[in-house]
């Protein structure tokens, strides 16, 4: 098969590494990178969402991490957590598989490779209709594969990104896959975090994440990215559900300058359920993405989205979340909700839910809350000696915490609250002075 040279359609920042590809599936993928070019905001899905942070660079392939670095951040990852320090973890550093931060030995029924090995692209993804998972599929170099076997309870995993730009803008695109067997079960904690001096450069963080959950199988995915303020963050992941099968899943944004967070699951038999849920916590100049496209393609399907934004000094968040019903799926039940809390005059939520049905027995619901802190409530603690401060983390706190609790993991919830608590300490005493 003949090289394809790109032409510029937003991709100048990757040409010189996107000029040359042969292997069949990645020069396809090139050529649907060349049809749809970079999503701008005429592309209805990135209407709120703006890419031009990627233009007036040349991302190249990520150079190596120093080891001190990496052994530090993953130290200081857990703090005080010590049920997730002792979790199974596979670290990527810098997009790449890394042996020596990961575990060598898993549980039984439980297997791993590497991307990079098996160069496996999976049936899910969609690089005709989506240029983020195009641009994986041209340029992926590792991830994880992960397989749990039938019936096999597998317990938590870690699966982290620890990420260093350096003095040289680069990118990295991570390709991952979890396939349980039938009536087996996982939880996969994602996190995607940078070293304490990641380096001046920008970079971009471009993963895809495929998940496949058989008959009764359930899959728990929590995710939390906190990458450095010179960062872009850019995830896709794909869920197919078969019939009295789960995936439940919990994002936590709270780093990066630009985040999108964009899953598109499929219930494709009977009594399947989906649960996409999430939070941010975003000041300056952040803007934080989450996308969803819920598919019920079966009957008696169950999905669920709650959304939570704290949004402060002349942060942004987007929330659009489609819930498609086919005609072959009465009884669905949907419900999605976003609610934003806004610290600043300068904040701002966009919100776009959406139903689009065609079976005419199902319960499906959206809505979305705008709003800013409860002046009542403040005089209420401020007169009980509680500081302005303190109050304002309090009542923020609350409000966030309602969602972290739909996560059932107890050692993983203590974590993300861990995580929302250091977050407010630090942004929201300054998010409302500066408003």
């Amino acid at each position: 098969m003949n090289a394809i040279t790109p032409i510029s359609r937003g991709l100048a920042p990757f040409e010189g590494r996107l000029t040359g590809i042969t292997n069949d599936v990645r020069a396809a993928a090139v050529g649907e990178l060349e049809r749809l070019g970079l999503p701008t905001q005429k592309v209805e899905a990135w209407h709120y969402t703006n890419l031009r942070a990627l233009s007036g660079h040349a991302f190249a392939t990520p150079g190596m991490v120093d080891e001190g670095k990496v052994t530090a951040a993953l130290a200081a990852l857990f703090g005080d957590t010590e049920a997730l320090a002792k979790l199974p973890r596979l670290v990527l550093v810098n997009g790449r598989l890394s042996a020596a931060h990961s575990t060598t030995r898993l549980p039984e029924g439980v297997s791993c490779t590497s991307f990079a090995t098996t160069q496996d692209f999976g049936t899910q993804s969609a690089p005709d209709r989506e240029a983020m998972v195009a641009l994986n599929t041209a340029l992926a170099e590792d991830g994880v594969c992960l397989s749990v076997g039938a019936g096999v309870k597998a317990g938590a995993f870690l699966l982290i990104s620890v990420a260093g730009a350096g003095n040289e803008d680069a990118s990295f695109h991570p390709r991952h896959a979890v396939a349980l067997g039938e009536g087996a079960s996982l939880t996969l904690f994602e996190l995607a975090v940078s070293v304490e001096d990641a380096g001046p450069a920008m970079y971009l963080h471009n993963p895809v994440l495929s998940c496949d959950v058989a008959e009764d199988a359930h899959l728990t995915h929590v995710k939390v990215q906190e990458e450095a303020e010179n960062a872009v963050h850019l995830a896709t992941v794909y869920a197919d559900v078969e019939p009295r099968g789960s995936y439940d899943s919990f994002t936590l944004g709270l780093g990066a300058v630009l985040a999108r967070h964009e899953v598109h699951a499929a219930l494709r038999g009977s009594h399947a359920s989906v649960h996409v849920n999430g939070a941010q916590i975003l000041g300056a100049r952040q803007v934080g993405d989450i996308t969803s496209v819920i598919l019920h393609g079966a009957p008696d399907g169950i999905s669920r989205q709650t959304v939570r934004n704290v949004l402060m000094d002349h942060a942004r968040a987007v929330f659009q979340g489609k819930v498609l019903v086919e005609r072959i799926a009465q009884k669905t039940d949907g419900y999605q909700m976003n609610q934003a809390l806004l610290l600043s005059p300068n904040a701002e939520i966009d919100a776009k839910p959406e139903l689009e049905i065609y079976a005419d027995d199902v319960k499906c619901s959206h809505g979305a809350t705008v709003g800013a802190l409860d002046e009542d409530q403040l005089f209420y603690l401020r007169a009980r000696g509680i500081p302005d401060d303190q109050a304002r983390r309090m009542l923020v706190e609350a409000f966030l915490t309602e969602t972290v609790e739909l996560v059932q993991d107890e050692a993983v919830r203590a974590f993300l609250m861990q995580r929302v608590e250091r977050a407010l300490k630090a942004r929201v005493s300054a998010g409302e002075k500066a408003a």
